[in-house]
């Protein structure tokens, strides 16, 4: 698989310590500690997270996350157990962004993130599945839904990067550039509330409002991102053969919620099922809700 971009921490030792420390943090907040697994693939280490991976004759569901983010987002304040053990669970922490995979990146236009992703399931051992991304980890199930569809039992998109462009709005713009060009806590903390959360309907206790901010400070200044980023997939879209279902939040500045359902509507044959969830941010992989109606379509 030929790599067009490497992201890497700056201080890899300490860095990466960081973030060993940060996990410790959230689980002792969750009162819970995860499964580590090591995957090699075409781009290098895989490290994935896992959850009731023990456990016998319960379905599986892969999870990627948004750039920007760590799969473990999704168990902030114990997310996951919305899925009332359902699943066997295996959060994929995506190669290129700041976890504790390898750095090392298709070209994202290409399908070598799909192919990439059916080789995660070919070293999990893991023939078909259901399959979750939010917002870049969107993208990442749709190349996965045109390069292996028969792997997918169905495919939940919570606020796809790839339904449509990023939005220019002053709001979006300001918000994000503020964060990413001046990383501090307050400034950080801004894009957080009107961002990614949709106070008081959508937010998270403080302990984990902590540890998001953290981590995106941390993303910010101590990894070298050269990840490209997702981008609207357009007509590439009706190749996918994968039953879908679509979730968004009204309240998500960055990918509006009218645009993404309009664009999946027109190009993805197979969608099944559209959802949206008021007064929701962007994270929408943070609220409860949405987690809940993963488990309505096993």
């Amino acid at each position: 698989m030929e790599i067009k971009r490497k992201s890497f921490f700056k201080n890899p030792i300490p860095d990466k310590q960081w973030f060993e420390n940060w996990v410790s943090e959230l689980e002792q907040a969750n009162g819970r500690r995860y499964t580590r697994l090591e995957v090699h693939t075409a781009l290098g280490k895989t490290h994935i997270w896992g959850l009731n991976i023990e456990v016998d004759h319960i379905e599986t569901l892969i999870i990627f996350p948004g750039a920007r983010t760590t799969a473990l987002f999704w168990d902030f304040n114990r997310g996951l157990d919305n899925l009332n053990g359902r699943f066997k669970i295996y959060l994929v922490e995506t190669n290129g962004l700041p976890n504790l995979s390898d750095g090392d990146t298709p070209d994202i236009h290409s399908l070598n993130y799909g192919k990439w992703a059916a080789e995660v399931l070919d070293q999990l051992h893991v023939e078909r599945a259901f399959i979750a991304g939010a917002s870049f980890g969107g993208l990442i199930c749709m190349k996965l839904a045109i390069v292996a569809p028969s792997r997918i039992k169905a495919a939940f998109l919570l606020n796809p990067g790839c339904l449509q462009h990023f939005s220019l709005s002053f709001k979006n713009l300001y918000y994000n550039l503020l964060a990413i060009l001046f990383p501090s806590p307050k400034n950080v903390t801004k894009f957080l509330d009107n961002a990614v959360f949709c106070k008081p309907n959508h937010q998270l206790p403080d302990v984990y409002q902590k540890l998001i901010s953290d981590y995106e400070i941390f993303a910010l200044t101590r990894y070298k991102d050269n990840t490209q980023k997702p981008y609207y997939m357009s007509d590439e879209l009706k190749a996918v053969k994968a039953d879908t279902i679509l979730f968004v939040g009204n309240k998500d500045l960055l990918f509006p919620y009218k645009k993404s359902i309009e664009n999946a509507e027109a190009k993805i044959g197979s969608l099944k099922r559209v959802i949206v969830f008021e007064n929701v941010g962007h994270g929408i992989e943070t609220y409860d809700e949405a987690l809940k109606a993963i488990g309505y379509f096993q």
